[in-house]
């Protein structure tokens, strides 16, 4: 067995085998879907930061931005 994968490369070689590719653990539920979208506008520079920082977390910028808006709503006003 492969040492467990570290980056998007290693991870996309690990799971290209099949042998990698059973389900472990119990089935997990989906959260329920989405609602609609609300568009937002950035500076470009923050545009620019925001995609650095996604990347850096392996994550889409909708991720990324819905993470931070959670965090800060969990966040004492």
């Amino acid at each position: 067995m492969m040492k467990p994968p570290t980056t998007p490369d290693e991870e996309y070689d690990f799971y290209a085998q099949p042998e990698n590719q059973v389900p472990q653990g119990p089935p997990r539920r989906r959260r329920a879907r989405l609602s609609d979208a609300i568009p937002v506008r950035f500076p470009p520079e923050l545009v620019e930061e925001i995609r650095r920082r996604a990347t850096e977390d392996d994550r889409s910028v909708s991720s990324w931005i819905r993470r931070a808006v959670e965090r800060e709503l969990r966040r004492p006003a």
